[in-house]
C-alpha cells in the first residue's frame, strides 16, 4: 500500500523467510561459524540457542546452503513427535524407502525403522557421503524422543559417527539439556552458540538493509536516528519485533502524507504492535542481566548518566579533524543537567535582565564543578561569549523552541500552542530528519531544533539558527549566542526539526511517470533556471525531465537518480532564495 509513496519496489519489513532480506550481523556470522565447525567436526550434537524472533532460522537455513554437495541432510519442522513417529519422518526426509514388516497399526515399527535408518547411514558413508539430521524448535522435544535421538549417535563406524545432529531451538532447551537426566546427551554436544538480539548499531544497519533490498530511493530516509533508537529499546533488538514496527510506522506515515516517522506515530505502533506506550516499555528480560552489569561498571567508575555523543570530548582542533565522521557510541562524560526554560517570544518574562553568574557559580554547575555543564561554560567563557549559564541556552518544550525558530526565521511574531500546524497552513512544513555528522547537518542548510537527549530525563532543545567553523549559533529568547559543536554535540543523537516551503501539494518523492501538480512546479522552475531554454512538459515526470534533475543533482552533489524527494528540492529551494538557511545566518551575525 505505501511502497509507490516511499518509492519502493516491494514491502521492505515483510516477516516472511525472503532470503533476498538476509541479514547477517556479526552474531550471526560468528553463530554460523560455530555450527560449521561441529558439524565439520563429525559425530554428536551441534546446539544453536536463542531468543524467539533472534534469526535462528535463517542461521540454520544459511547453514544447509553451506553444507558440501555430498551431505544429505533431515530437516524436523515439527518436533510434536513421539520417538516412533520422529523416526519415520527422518526416513521419509532422507527418502529411505517403507519396505519390510509393520507393526499392528500397519506402520513400520521402531525397530524396523531403526535397521532401515543405520543401512542407509552405512550405504552413505560407503559412497563418502555424509548425513545430517537438523531440528527446528527443539525445546518442544519430549524426554523419550530426546534418548531416542541419543541412540541415533551410537550408530557408527570404528572411525566415525554416522550422523551428526544439530538442534535449534528456544533458551529453554539449553535448561532442558542440564538437567541431570539428559547428561549422556548434553556431554555429546560439540559446538554450540546463543544468539543475542541486535545491538543498536545492527538494528540500524537491519533497517538501511532492508530498506536498501527493496529499492529505497537514495536520497530518502524514512527512520530517523532517535527513531531507531526507540525501535531497539521496544524490540530489544529482536529482527521480527522489528519488521512488524517498522511496517506499521510506514504505512502511519503514508497515512498522514509525511515522509519521515515521528514519534506519534512510533508511539501509534508499539501500543498496536506491543500493547504498551513506548516510554514505558521496560529493559527486556533477556538484556536485564547486561543491563545490571552496565549498571555496577559505571557505579564504580562514578558515572552517573549515559548518553551517546556526537563527538568525544577534546580541543576544537581535532573536532575540525573529525568533521565528517559520524557521531560516536562511545559514552561522554556526565551530561548538561537540565534547567528552567527560557522564555518564549511575547512572555513577560522574557524582558526582565537575566541574571548572569559569576565564575564561582559557573565552577559548580551540575553540582560537583567538573560535569559537561562546567566544562561548557569555561569553554564559552573562554571563547569571549556571554558568560550565561550552559543551560539557559536550551528550552525544555518543544513548542517553545520551534516557535523560537519561527521567530529566527521570521515565519512568526507570535507564540503558538500548535506552530508546526499553523505554518502549514500557510504552506510551510516542520520536517524531522537525522544525520550523522555535522557536515550532513550543514547540507540541509537549514535553521533547526535538535533533540538533545539523556537517559532518565526529559528531552532539551537548541535552536541552531547558524554555523562558522566549529562553532554553533543558538538562538534563545530572541538572543543568539555561540557555543561549541563538541559541546553541543555531547547530547545530540542526530535528530532535529527544521522548516521550509515544499511546492504546493507535494506529499512524496517524485518519479518517471508521476503526473502531479509539483511535476508542473517543477517543469516551470528549470525552463526559468535555463532562461527559457529548456521545454520540460508539465504534464508528467518524464525521461527530459528525470535527466535535467539528474543533471542539478550532480550539480549539488546528491545522489543523482533522477528521483525528486527532500534532498533535491532542498537545494532548489536554495537556488531560489525561498528558505533561510544556515549561511545566511552566519553572515547576518558578522554584520
Amino acid at each position: 500500500m505505501y511502497c509507490r509513496y516511499f518509492g519502493l519496489q516491494e514491502p521492505p519489513f515483510s516477516i516472511a523467510p525472503n532470503p533476498r532480506y538476509l541479514f547477517m550481523s556479526e552474531r550471526h556470522r560468528e553463530a554460523l561459524a560455530h555450527l560449521l565447525y561441529g558439524v565439520g567436526v563429525g559425530g554428536g550434537f551441534v546446539l544453536l540457542t536463542g531468543e524467539v524472533g533472534t534469526g535462528k532460522t535463517t542461521v540454520s537455513r544459511c547453514l544447509l546452503e553451506q553444507l558440501p554437495e555430498n551431505t544429505d541432510v533431515a530437516f524436523i519442522l515439527n518436533p510434536y513427535l513421539d520417538a516412533t513417529e520422529l523416526l519415520a519422518t527422518i526416513c521419509e526426509e532422507l527418502g529411505i524407502a517403507e519396505k519390510g514388516s509393520t507393526a499392528p497399526g500397519g506402520s513400520l515399527s521402531r525397530k524396523d525403522l531403526n535397521e532401515r535408518l543405520y543401512r542407509f547411514l552405512l550405504q552413505n558413508h560407503a559412497k563418502g557421503r555424509n548425513t545430517v539430521l537438523l531440528i527446528d524448535e527443539a525445546q518442544h522435544l519430549q524426554y523419550e524422543v530426546l534418548e531416542t535421538i541419543r541412540l541415533l549417535t551410537n550408530l557408527e563406524t570404528n572411525t566415525k559417527k554416522l550422523l551428526q545432529i544439530i538442534f535449534v531451538g528456544q533458551p529453554e532447551l539449553q535448561a532442558m539439556l542440564a538437567k541431570p537426566s539428559l547428561r549422556q546427551l548434553a556431554q555429546r554436544i560439540t559446538a554450540r552458540f546463543h544468539i543475542d538480539p541486535l545491538n543498536l548499531v545492527e538494528t540500524e544497519a537491519y533497517i538501511a538493509h532492508r530498506l536498501r533490498v527493496a529499492g529505497l530511493p537514495a536520497n530518502q530516509q524514512p527512520f530517523s536516528l532517535g527513531i531507531i533508537k526507540s525501535i531497539h529499546h521496544i524490540s530489544g533488538g529482536v529482527p521480527r519485533i522489528i519488521n512488524v514496527l517498522c511496517d506499521r510506522m510506514l504505512l502511519g506515515t503514508y497515512a498522514q502524507g509525511k515522509t519521515a516517522v515521528d514519534r506519534g506515530t512510533l508511539k501509534q505502533a508499539a501500543l498496536e504492535v506491543m500493547g504498551k506506550d513506548p516510554d514505558k516499555v521496560e529493559v527486556r528480560p533477556l538484556l536485564a542481566p547486561l543491563a545490571a552489569a552496565c549498571a555496577l561498571v559505571l557505579s564504580i567508575a562514578g558515572l552517573t548518566w549515559w548518553h551517546w555523543p556526537l563527538w568525544p570530548p577534546g580541543a576544537e582542533q581535532e573536532q575540525l579533524a573529525q568533521w565528517q565522521q559520524p557521531f560516536s557510541a562511545e559514552p561522554a562524560p556526565a551530561p548538561v543537567p537540565a534547567a528552567a526554560e527560557p522564555a518564549t517570544p511575547g512572555d513577560e518574562a522574557a524582558a526582565e535582565p537575566v541574571a548572569i553568574p559569576g565564575p564561582a557559580e559557573i565552577a559548580v554547575i551540575g553540582g560537583t564543578g567538573t560535569g559537561a555543564a562546567a566544562e561548557t561554560a569555561a569553554m564559552v567563557m573562554a571563547a569571549g561569549d556571554s558568560p550565561a549559564p550552559v543551560a539557559d541556552y536550551f528550552y525544555r518544550d518543544e513548542e517553545r523552541a520551534i516557535n523560537e525558530l519561527l521567530l529566527a526565521v521570521g515565519l512568526s511574531r507570535q507564540a503558538s500552542t500548535t506552530p508546526c500546524a499553523d505554518i502549514g497552513e500557510r504552506g510551510w512544513r516542520c520536517e524531522r530528519q537525522t544525520v550523522k555528522s555535522w557536515r550532513e547537518f550543514r547540507e540541509i542548510n537549514r535553521p533547526a531544533v535538535l533533540v538533545l537527549r539523556q537517559r532518565g530525563l526529559a528531552p532539551d532543545y537548541a535552536v541552531v539558527v547558524g554555523i562558522e567553523r566549529s562553532r554553533a549559533s543558538i538562538s534563545s529568547a530572541g538572543t543568539a549566542r555561540t557555543m561549541p559543536l563538541a559541546s553541543l554535540g555531547e547530547n545530540w543523537d542526530g535528530e532535529f526539526l527544521f522548516i521550509w516551503r515544499p511546492p504546493e501539494n507535494f506529499r512524496r518523492p517524485i518519479s518517471l511517470g508521476d503526473r502531479s501538480a509539483t511535476v508542473e512546479w517543477l517543469a516551470v522552475t528549470f525552463a526559468r533556471m535555463d532562461g527559457g531554454v529548456g521545454v520540460w512538459s508539465a504534464e508528467e515526470f518524464d525521461s527530459h525531465l528525470v535527466e535535467r534533475v539528474k543533471q542539478f543533482q550532480r550539480q549539488n552533489n546528491i545522489d543523482a537518480d533522477g528521483i525528486v524527494g527532500l534532498k533535491t528540492l532542498l537545494k532548489i529551494n536554495d537556488r531560489l532564495g525561498i528558505d533561510k538557511t544556515l549561511e545566511r545566518n552566519a553572515q547576518n551575525e558578522k554584520g
